[in-house]
């Protein structure tokens, strides 16, 4: 479990990486789209949906793009890490948007 840097990895960094290892596996045994697939249904579920079910579709949507970004984390550049927490934010301050005018 090394990071491709040569920063020490946290104890908590190589533990979810061990335990993630098996889904990202299997992600990565699945045809190419289902992750796009699985993103855009649970955006557009959280979007047109009612609050009740589009809520927990948007959350849901955030925790696997934080769960993807924290295992790439070390991996890519300032400008993609950037992108990476902007979006998360979007969809929460969507979320939060909802349930406000709900």
């Amino acid at each position: 479990m090394s990071s491709s840097s040569s920063q020490p990895v946290s104890p908590l960094r190589q533990r979810i990486t061990k335990i993630s290892y098996p889904y990202v596996a299997r992600l990565h045994a699945a045809p190419k789209l289902t992750l796009p697939a699985i993103t855009f249904v649970l955006a557009i579920v959280g979007v047109f949906a009612p609050v009740p079910v589009g809520i927990p579709a948007l959350i849901l949507l955030a925790l696997v793009l934080g769960w993807l970004a924290f295992l790439s984390w070390p991996a890519v550049a300032g400008g993609a890490k950037f992108l990476r927490v902007f979006s998360i934010l979007v969809i929460l301050l969507f979320a939060v948007s909802r349930i406000a005018g709900a």
